[in-house]
Order: structure tokens, then sequence, then C-alpha cells
């Protein structure tokens, strides 16, 4: 298997694992927060289907789905423009609402697409190309890919975890 399969497996799997959370919730499930400080699914998942677009976009030299498809229009969330959920205070985490799921999943697959084009397209040699100087050592394209799935993978579990925990509520 190339390992431009195996990054492609993995943001397959990122996708697989956010439908099953996301699918089903209502409005209040997905904005629920399990204490005022948490974040909730809608957060999580908007967070790391930003995180994605934002650097595999910039990987790739394309637009960000986020503006280029009007995803930003269509969330009309009150965030400055670009914002990605990185280092977001309680508040504005809290402020990422959706009213279904739809919109949420829409551009997380709309973000699937363009990264798979992407990663399907490479070449095992473009993995090796730096695509960040500012550290030390310089990332590499596959460090930032990696770098990615692992923090998508992370987020993805945190929001799985809070449905269980919505779901149990439910059932006490």
């Amino acid at each position: 298997m190339k390992a431009t399969e195996v990054i492609a497996d993995g943001f397959g799997r990122i996708q697989e694992i956010v439908h099953e959370v996301v699918d089903g919730l209502s409005e209040e499930q997905l904005g629920a927060r399990v204490d005022p400080d948490a974040n909730s699914v809608a957060w999580l998942v908007w967070h790391l289907t930003r995180v994605q677009d934002d650097h595999v976009a910039d990987a790739a030299e394309l637009e960000q789905v986020w503006e280029a498809q009007g995803f930003a229009t269509r969330f009309d969330l009150p965030l400055p423009a670009g914002s990605t959920g990185y280092g977001h205070t309680a508040r504005q985490a809290g402020t990422v609402r959706v009213a279904s799921g739809t919109l949420l999943l829409e551009y997380v697959d709309a973000v699937h697409e363009q990264t798979l084009r992407f990663v399907r397209a490479l070449a095992a040699a473009d993995l090796d190309r730096v695509v960040d100087e500012r550290w030390d050592p310089p990332v590499t394209l596959g460090v930032r890919l990696v770098s990615v799935l692992a923090d998508d993978l992370q987020h993805a579990g945190q929001a799985a975890y809070v449905r269980g925990l919505l779901e149990r509520r439910q059932t006490a």
C-alpha cells in the first residue's frame, strides 16, 4: 500500500466517524455542552473540519472550502473570518451552533472530497516537500497531513464520547 493510500484511508475513517457521531442528533444535542466550559459535538466537528480545510488547502495551494463553497455564509457564525476554533474561549466555542447536522455534514463531506482529490494526486516524493519553515525542523507535507489526521481523530473521538454521554443522560 502506498503512503498516500494510507493517508487517504485515514481521512476516510475520520469522515465515517463524524457521520456516525452527527447522524440523528437534534439541534439541541449538537449544541449541548456537558458542562459550561465543555465543547459541544457541533463545535468539535466544525473545528476538526475547519482545521483540515485550512491546513490541506494551504498545503495544496487551494482556496478553503469554507469560503469557496459558501459555508462561511451558510453557517453565519459570530466569529472572525477565517476562524478555525484554535484558541477559542469557552464562550466562543459556545457560539458554534447549527440548526441540524445536515449543514455540518455537508461541510465535512466537501472538505473530505477536496482533501482526497489532493492526497490521491500526490506521489510519495511529494510528502517530503517542506510546507512550513517556521518550525525546527521544517514541517514536510507528510508530517502536516499526519498532524491533521491525528488532531481530527482526537476531536472525532471526543465528539463520539460527548454523544455517548448525551445518550446516557436520555436513558437515565
